[in-house]
């Protein structure tokens, strides 16, 4: 099973932006990654997902247009740029193998969460 490690968080101030990444060891193109997110009390939210750059990728209405979800397949790193932050983009972000149909990648995690990764803090404050 892959084991997820996310970076990138930090402290910005409303407006900022932030550029998180994700990586694992022994991912591969043929897995497809989702950007997920939770804030304190509240449910999980699934932010978007790529299988490949020229594929189906979705995106919460929360975040698009300001968040872009890339991948780079030689380095097997999935990214997640965050422009043009809010505070109630506050939380813990995660990024986790997802559900694959036709090929395509859904926000449907592959594996529960507590198989997943620490995930990595964003705070949006002044």
């Amino acid at each position: 099973q892959l084991q997820f490690v996310e970076s990138g968080g930090g402290l910005v101030q409303p407006g900022g932006s932030l550029r998180l990444s994700c990586t694992a060891s022994g991912l591969t193109s043929d897995y497809a990654i989702g950007w997920f997110r939770q804030a304190l009390g509240k449910e999980r939210e699934a932010i978007s997902c790529i299988k490949n750059r020229d594929g189906y990728i979705p995106y919460a209405e929360s975040v698009k247009g300001r968040f872009t979800i890339g991948r780079h397949n030689a380095n097997d790193t999935v990214y997640l740029q965050m422009n043009s932050l809010k505070p109630e983009d506050t939380a813990v972000y995660y990024c986790a193998a997802v559900r694959q149909v036709y090929g395509q990648c859904t926000l449907q995690p592959l594996y529960p969460q507590n198989y997943w990764g620490q995930g990595t803090q964003v705070t949006v404050s002044s």
